[in-house]
């Protein structure tokens, strides 16, 4: 038995009768959304976006390619340009949400097989687990500066592992405060997107009227010139960059799928991503650049950090103020981010064990296990070793699931059979081999090479496969074009010597 015929818009419903009751694959938060239940607009869409994009993390982008060398124009330039490029893989893996209200995991059967998506679902997971727990570290330390601000003498206080105490507790309280908001589920998290995106753009604003008032204009810093020029020293920094920049949101472009299932049709999805992304991220990395700028002016140095600047102020509202911003622009991104994809991919590993709230506390205490403060030591670690490796991945698996959806089947899946073992995407025991082969293919090509400066990393310095370091900068274009190609050629091979087959 199959899906029901598209209802209206080319959306798929799925029959109550096509997944059996007892099903080992299906969970209440894995099968597809009702069509009625998927109400999200083109405002929801561009609101998750402007959400996710004003954050800390995102406003240090630009200033770790500064400090790599390059000048204002070209680290926006970099941002601005990584940010279209994931934009068309993210409308791609979208497109599955809106006709089929399925979420990632159960996407990735379709080309993984009902058993072996749980490979590309588990990277996806841990990926998000490392994120959170970045993102939740982030967020504590400006809890902590902030409130130690306001009620002094927090930085003193005795240390645990090398930090204040202060600052774990702020940090707890963080994690605590984020999963609480999870608990209440995805239409919670569509109406707190919904307010928190212009409350978070006027946060962001009101820095820069602050800054600008003080320093009567924007300093030098938007006058310096790039250390690297735009020659030689240039394009060895700006590959990996970009890489790095789009690896930033090519975890979304896996599992964007997760959000886009409740969308209101294609037109939703896409127009509200093109909106939101690209536009956001390049306006709020200008944004960055201009307050920076205003600060060296000021005080002589440029703050990079908006939390180490709003800290300058001894207005207690105004600090009350930033410490707000601080917490609902961390909360928007990491919850919606880092917290629903795991919580779907872990469900997914045991749909009658975990449910979508039991993945969401997996992912909290992963995400403190992890130790985040390390991974974000250096621009050196952060942009080219860990970015630069999970984009490697996941540009891997994007190629995979973009193969299979519009190139082998055209965005016709059987619904049902999403659900069912025995079913077309069965495959062998569950795992589909050409799927596996052409990510071990994708992988080992996107970070095989995979380098690190002496001191700098936890690689050799001529790369894991000496061979392949060359490819190493290229990182997710690698891994999505090997992929893709690779994953195309064996389903075709597949099919003519088994034309019954899907």
């Amino acid at each position: 038995m199959t899906a029901t015929a598209p209802i209206s818009g080319g959306r798929v419903e799925l029959a109550p009768a096509d997944v059996p009751a007892d099903s080992r694959f299906a969970n209440e938060d894995l099968l597809p959304v009702p069509v009625a239940r998927r109400r999200w607009t083109t405002y929801n869409f561009a609101a998750l976006w402007v959400g996710m994009a004003h954050n800390i993390p995102s406003w240090l982008l630009a200033s770790g390619l500064v400090a790599l060398g390059m000048d204002w124009k070209q680290a926006v330039l970099t941002i601005a340009l990584a940010n279209v490029v994931v934009l068309v893989p993210m409308l791609l893996t979208g497109h599955a949400g809106p006709k089929y209200g399925i979420p990632f995991p159960v996407l990735a059967r379709a080309s993984f097989g009902l058993r072996g998506a749980n490979l590309p679902a588990l990277i996806r997971a841990g990926v998000a687990c490392a994120w959170f727990g970045i993102q939740t570290w982030i967020g504590g330390q400006g809890i902590f500066v902030l409130l130690g601000k306001v009620f002094g003498g927090w930085a003193e206080a005795a240390r645990i592992g090398g930090q204040p105490w202060t600052l774990w507790l702020c940090f707890a309280l963080f994690w605590a405060l984020e999963l609480a908001i999870i608990h209440r589920g995805m239409e919670a998290l569509r109406r707190f997107e919904n307010w928190a995106a212009p409350f978070v753009i006027v946060g962001a604003l009101v820095l820069l009227v602050w800054i600008a008032a003080k320093a009567g204009g924007f300093g030098p810093l938007l006058d310096q010139p790039s250390t690297l020029g735009w020659g030689a020293g240039f394009w060895p920094v700006f590959f990996p960059s970009l890489m790095g920049m789009i690896a930033f949101w090519s975890t979304l472009s896996l599992n964007i799928p997760d959000f886009t299932r409740f969308g209101a049709g294609q037109r939703a999805q896409a127009v509200g991503q093109a909106l939101g992304l690209p536009t956001t991220m390049t306006l709020f990395a200008l944004l960055s650049v201009f307050v920076t700028s205003g600060s060296q002016a000021v005080y002589g140095v440029a703050v990079w950090d908006p939390v180490a600047l709003a800290a300058r102020t001894d207005n207690v509202f105004g600090l009350l103020f930033a410490l707000v911003t601080v917490l609902v622009a961390t909360i928007s991104v990491n919850i919606a981010a880092n917290v629903v994809s795991p919580a779907y991919d872990l469900a997914n590993l045991a749909p009658r064990r975990i449910d979508f709230r039991g993945g969401a506390l997996i992912t909290g205490v992963v995400g403190v296990l992890i130790m985040p403060w390390k991974l974000t030591g250096t621009p050196e670690l952060y942009i080219f070793t860990w970015l630069g490796l999970v984009g490697g991945l996941l540009g891997t698996v994007a190629g995979i699931l973009i193969a299979d959806y519009w190139l082998v089947r055209r965005t016709v899946l059987d619904l049902a059979d999403l659900y069912r073992p025995g079913g077309r995407y069965w495959y062998v025991r569950g795992w589909n081999p050409a799927a596996v082969a052409a990510f071990a293919v994708g992988g080992v090509l996107a970070v095989g090479g995979s380098h690190s400066a002496p001191g700098k990393g936890p690689f050799p310095q001529d790369g894991l496969i000496p061979l392949l370091k060359p490819l190493a900068d290229y990182g997710w274009a690698v891994g999505l074009t090997a992929s893709l190609v690779v994953y195309v050629v064996l389903m075709t091979a597949r099919r003519r010597n088994r034309p019954a087959a899907a």
